[in-house]
């Protein structure tokens, strides 16, 4: 069977049905077997700005979007006007033929810097400002397209079901796009019905609707259109295959690790982890785990934190989840927490700042914000997963840190994964260990809770346990948590607690602080979501005989100095792959080892990286054509 690599793009006004159309695209393609990658883009508006949804399917694992589109949906103008050049020759457009005399003016939502690029290519190739402009292009260039008339199909369906309400139904739009995609690709249809009927599974009478609809649409374009040179008619399913998104693998590892606390504030992209863990409070969990997570919205970052706290000192597992700007009111706190020495988590998902920055867009920004968050000095762990099928189990490697080494822990992720839809291996529980540390059930006289022990790591007793008295203070304490200033005694305090920084180097293990997936001359250091598109461009470049190194770290602070110099010692030329402006990563690279990196590859628009792009920035140094910084650019 020939190999199957094939991007679908489906794109809308935010609010019409642009993610429950991917949904269901995703899950049909998921059904059949295939393996998924599927990316959301949206604008911060609530609703009417444009919104996208790029698929990417394959009969191999794959780890990013590429730049290229294989078949587009569009039911709006906008989306043809912004994504016509991104589909390739030989492949297609699906869309509603009555936007035909559409122009550009016509559509508000488009903004002036793009209008003006947009009208620019559509003067040099002498085409009118209008959506039959932009398709003419597409067709010159060898693009199929496929017009249907939305409204038509509605019509005609509404007549033949003897259902008035449907011709108005313009929220079936989303439905008639996927129906007609996969008539077009010929998937069998029997896994869009099941599809429909599994999503609808509680409102029968809108499953029927959608069925209907689906099953018009699909017929409609299997039918018509017959010379689309892409078939997607499914392959073996791996067993034991999950279709996830991208914040499900933190929210389901805390659930699975113990976290039996999660306060929080509303932000976006870090909400949907609190959302799907308050939808999913009640588990049934083998063994003796306590089986929910209590989750409480508070009314500010500030109060989250502090709540995270107060759970913790109870001996309750306890996680806060928000993203950048959230995570900048919590660092008061922070330094509470580890005078204090409270183990807690706070998973970060990354967006592009400063300030409000690009509020529900990507970037890798708080690296250097999170390894340097709080006054003064105290120990605290900064930890990045790259994928979202390692996100389950950092997780629970993350609060066994907090407890072993009763230390705040970072968990960077980002938007990338918040907003990603993948295939993987089911997450395995039973991989997932629970280690409390030094947490007491049971506390003798004479407690100390900040003792000073040989390791530096002192018994942590829980609220209300008898004996078990102790103070917490926002100051320099004695052993007891009494406050004191004495000068010796405050000396041996920071020391006891800054020890734990090379406890930390010293006992998690290697392969959990970076991950060598081999060097070579050219070896790239890279960390988050983008491990997964420089995975794939690293694949794209083997098939022509080149060979790039890659480490991949994920334990940021304290940074695996000794560990990444002696992985890089045969690598003579450093390339740093990140999303943001400044290379954080290299800088703490810098500081740590005393070595340069060589090249930077970096994106800081907003939009996440695909594999095409890092390839042709990775090819560009090799033939040593390359500047210093490649910055990338694709993305609408």
């Amino acid at each position: 069977m020939s190999s199957v690599d094939f991007t679908w793009l489906i794109g809308g006004p935010q609010g019409s049905g642009v993610e429950s159309g991917a949904n269901i695209f995703s899950r049909v393609c998921a059904e059949m077997g295939y393996q998924i990658f599927g990316k959301r883009e949206f604008y911060s508006n609530i609703k009417g700005e444009h919104s996208y949804f790029t698929v990417r399917i394959a009969d191999k694992k794959i780890h990013s979007n590429v730049d290229d589109v294989n078949l587009m949906a569009s039911f709006d103008a906008e989306t043809i006007f912004r994504h016509y050049d991104e589909v390739v020759s030989g492949g297609g457009i699906i869309y509603d033929s009555d936007l035909d005399g559409i122009k550009t003016d016509a559509v508000h939502t488009l903004d002036a810097p793009f209008k003006e690029r947009l009208h620019k290519e559509l003067e040099s190739k002498n085409k009118p400002f209008t959506i039959a402009g932009v398709l003419e292009i597409a067709k010159e260039k060898g693009v199929k397209l496929f017009p249907v008339s939305f409204k038509s199909i509605l019509l005609t369906l509404s007549e033949e079901t003897e259902n008035p309400r449907l011709k108005g139904l313009i929220r079936m739009y989303n439905v008639i796009g996927v129906s007609l995609s996969l008539g077009l690709v010929k998937m069998p249809t029997d896994s869009l019905q099941k599809t429909i009927d599994n999503i609808f599974s509680n409102k029968p009478e809108i499953a029927k609707i959608n069925q209907q609809t689906a099953n018009y649409s699909y017929n409609y374009a299997a039918a018509k259109f017959e010379n689309f040179d892409y078939t997607l008619p499914g392959t073996q399913k791996e067993p034991g295959t999950l279709l996830v998104q991208g914040f499900q693998g933190t929210a389901l590892g805390k659930m699975a690790c113990g976290c039996r606390l999660q306060p929080y504030y509303p932000i976006t992209p870090a909400s949907d982890e609190s959302v799907f863990l308050e939808s999913n409070e009640i588990l049934e969990i083998n063994g003796d785990r306590p089986g929910s997570t209590a989750v409480i919205q508070t009314e500010d970052e500030i109060c989250a934190m502090g709540m995270t706290i107060g759970g913790a000192l109870t001996g309750t597992r306890s996680a806060t989840c928000t993203s950048g700007p959230g995570f900048a009111l919590m660092t008061e706190m922070l330094g509470w927490a580890g005078i204090n020495e409270v183990p807690i988590v706070i998973t970060n998902y990354q967006r592009s700042g400063p300030s409000t920055g690009l509020p529900t867009r990507h970037g890798q920004d708080d690296l250097l914000f999170a390894v340097f968050a709080g006054h003064g000095d105290f120990p605290k762990i900064v930890y990045a997963s790259g994928e979202i099928e390692e996100s389950f189990y950092d997780t629970g490697n993350c609060f066994n840190y907090a407890d072993t080494f009763q230390v705040p822990v970072i968990h960077l992720m980002d938007k990338f994964h918040a907003s990603s839809v993948i295939t993987c291996k089911r997450f395995d529980t039973e991989k997932i260990s629970i280690d409390r540390g030094l947490l007491l059930d049971k506390v003798e006289d004479g407690y100390r809770r900040f003792e000073f022990t040989e390791d530096g790591i002192s018994p942590r007793s829980r609220l209300g346990i008898d004996n078990g008295i102790f103070w917490d203070t926002g100051d320099e304490s004695d052993e007891t948590g009494h406050i004191t200033e004495d000068p010796i005694l405050r000396v041996k305090m920071m020391d006891k607690r800054m020890s734990r920084l090379e406890l930390i180097s010293k006992r998690i293990p290697n392969e959990e602080q970076a991950v060598s997936f081999g060097i070579e001359d050219y070896t790239i250091i890279s960390w988050g979501s983008t491990i997964g598109p420089v995975k794939d461009a690293l694949d794209m470049l083997k098939k022509e005989g080149i060979s790039i190194g890659l480490i991949q770290l994920k334990l940021m602070h304290p940074f695996p100095a000794d560990y990444v110099s002696s992985l890089l010692k045969d690598a003579k030329t450093i390339i740093d792959v990140e999303a943001n402006h400044s290379g954080q990563l290299g800088k703490i690279f810098k500081q740590n080892i005393s070595r340069d990196v060589d090249y930077f590859i970096l994106k800081y628009s907003g939009r996440a990286m695909t594999s095409t792009e890092v390839y042709d920035a990775l090819k560009k140094i090799v033939q040593n054509k390359a500047e210093k910084r490649e910055v990338l650019m694709h993305g609408a």
